[in-house]
């Protein structure tokens, strides 16, 4: 896992515990319909403890109850977390869409790392998870969240 605070970020034992507490609405780049997915399953676990999910796929319509949506520019709403679920060379215009809609963090899962397109999300004041699951770091984090 790699993680970059943008310039100014307060101090923190563990930022990874202080994402998963202040944001609660994930918007999931790529999630898929097909309970096989991994996209699917880590976004059903985060789901169930509690969190909003948008899915973003032009190849769905719904996934886990939730309208889907083709990409970040056409969701509606607010966005906090952007949980990127597409190939290392996919992630810089999903970086670019996630910083003109104001999202708050950008998390590649496990496998996925764009250093240019972190950087460029970092400069522009988000915090950037890289190479690492979501699910797994929630587990982590779960005796200490609320």
């Amino acid at each position: 896992m790699k993680l970059l605070l943008p310039d100014g970020a307060p101090p923190s034992a563990d930022p990874i515990f202080d994402i998963l507490t202040k944001y609660k609405t994930i918007a999931v780049v790529g999630l898929s319909s097909n309970p096989a997915r991994p996209s699917y399953g880590v976004t059903e676990y985060m789901q169930s403890s509690g969190y909003q999910i948008i899915p973003v796929n032009p190849n769905e319509t719904d996934v886990l109850g939730e309208p889907s949506y083709a990409s970040l520019e056409e969701v509606p709403q607010k966005l906090e977390i952007v949980d990127i679920f597409r190939r290392t060379e996919e992630v810089p215009p999903v970086v670019d869409a996630a910083i003109r809609a104001g999202a708050k963090v950008i998390w590649m899962q496990q496998g996925i790392a764009n250093e240019a397109a972190a950087e460029k999300a970092r400069a522009a004041g988000l915090t950037v998870v890289m190479d690492a699951c979501i699910l797994v770091e929630h587990k982590r984090c779960r005796q200490k969240l609320p």
